[in-house]
This record gives C-alpha cells, structure tokens and sequence, in this order.
C-alpha cells in the first residue's frame, strides 16, 4: 500500500476564477516531491432523461478546440450544494426544471493533479421552465446512446460515466442510488 504523503510546504502559484495552481513539495520514501495540483471547487453533473430521450448539451471546449456533447453540467458555487448545483445548471443549460434528482456517483476526474470532484444526478419528473438560447440542446434517444459511446461520438469522461451508470440500472430502482 503506497504511504501517505506529507506535504512540507505548499505554494499557490494562480488564482483564477475557478481553479487555483498549487505547488506542494512532499516527503517520500528517500527525499522529497514536488506535487503539481489544480484545486477546483467540484462540479454537479445531470443525467436528464424525458421520457425515452436524454438531454444533452454541445459547447465548444478551448482547452480540447472541439465541440462536445455533454450531459448538462457546471462548477459548484461557494456555499451551494452538490443538488442545488445539478438543479441550478439543469435549468440554465436545458430550460427544464427536476422534480426529483436522484445522486447516482461522485467520482475524482483526474486525481493524479486534482482535486475535482465530480457529483453525477439523475433527474426525474421534467418541466420545461425556459428557453436557453445561448446553447444548443439536443434530446437523444436512449436507444442511440451506447452506440454514441461504442463509436467515440462522446469524449466526456462526466458524460459517459453518468450514462453508463444511468443505462446500466433499472429505472424502478434509481432511488437506491439517492443518498
């Protein structure tokens, strides 16, 4: 079992408006590391199905130069819940308002240099509130899905779990999944 690292002096290095940049310097066996670590607040993510289609959102993602389809998601606010984050973007991104949302994982993105962790939900019982004009919603067949998965139209590490997960379970016992 790999030893717990002990952190000897830590320096912020940026401070952006989501992610700082930390550089920790650690003991381990036989001297010492440096650890490089982005420290994000965390993010809710949803898998929003209406009726036998999910929603789903493309944007175009700078840090990859491509555009993705992924399930609708954001940063955790200070002070705002993992749910009342899932809540806040499914309404934002997609126009439609949970009646109920059911937590399915929390899962580490990227450990190795983060510390992100991301909260998936399932939502249930929609109700379209709004238009959302600054984004481009799809609504994709649940049947369609795995082939999406199969042939790499979906990249989004959040996106594929949260549908792996959602289409894996049966649907009459999503709330075993509720914590």
């Amino acid at each position: 079992m790999a030893a717990e690292e002990k952190t000897l002096r830590s320096e912020e290095v940026y401070r952006g408006r989501i992610i700082q940049l930390r550089v920790d310097t650690v003991s381990v066996p036989g001297g010492t590391k440096r650890r490089e670590i982005v420290v994000h607040p965390g993010a809710a993510a949803i898998v929003a199905f209406s009726g036998e289609h999910v929603l789903m959102v493309e944007q175009y993602r700078k840090a990859v130069g491509v555009k993705t389809l992924e399930l609708p998601a954001g940063t955790i606010e200070p002070g705002e819940s993992p749910e009342a984050c899932a809540a806040r973007e499914l309404v934002e991104e997609t126009g439609y308002r949970a009646k109920k949302l059911y937590k399915l994982i929390e899962f580490f993105p990227s450990p190795g240099i983060s510390s992100e962790i991301i909260h998936i939900f399932m939502a249930d019982e929609l109700e379209k509130v709004r238009d959302v004009p600054e984004l481009q919603v799809r609504s994709v067949p649940r049947t369609e899905l795995l082939a999406m998965i199969r042939s790499g139209e979906l990249h989004d590490g959040k996106t594929l779990i949260g549908l792996l997960i959602a289409l894996a379970q049966d649907t009459q016992t999503h709330h075993a999944y509720s914590h």
